[in-house]
């Protein structure tokens, strides 16, 4: 069992930017993949960024390409979002989760993954 904690979210000016934390109560980050994503109201949840349990290998989406970086800690137990160049587009609710039955690949769906955090908001303002 993995349990997942995200903090960081608020609101923030255009621009601006947010460092969003997720820490594991329960399980050791560092024998999974693990994943952003969001999800706005009346929209489906979508991926933002993953990175593998290496740590060697990372993506992220198109749309957070150049100002959104994935990143963890092992130490800490704890994976990181640095968000820059905030727009107001980006306003969701982003939730951590972590793909423990990967077979190696980097996934992409939120059906992939197996435990999620209860997800924290960011509201950006124009």
């Amino acid at each position: 069992q993995v349990q997942l904690v995200e903090s960081g979210g608020g609101l923030v000016q255009a621009g601006g930017s947010l460092r969003l934390s997720c820490a594991a109560s329960r399980g050791t980050l560092s024998r999974y993949n693990l994943g952003w994503f969001r999800q706005a109201p009346g929209k489906e949840r979508e991926f933002v960024a993953v990175l593998s349990r290496s740590g060697l290998r990372l993506s992220v989406a198109d749309f957070v390409k150049d100002r959104f970086t994935i990143s963890k800690d092992n130490a800490k137990n704890t994976m990181y979002l640095q968000m820059n160049s905030l727009r107001p587009e980006d306003t969701a609710v982003y939730f951590c989760a972590a793909d423990v039955h990967n077979n190696g690949n980097l996934d992409y769906t939120p059906e992939e993954y197996d435990y999620w955090g209860q997800g924290t908001q960011v509201t950006v303002s124009s």
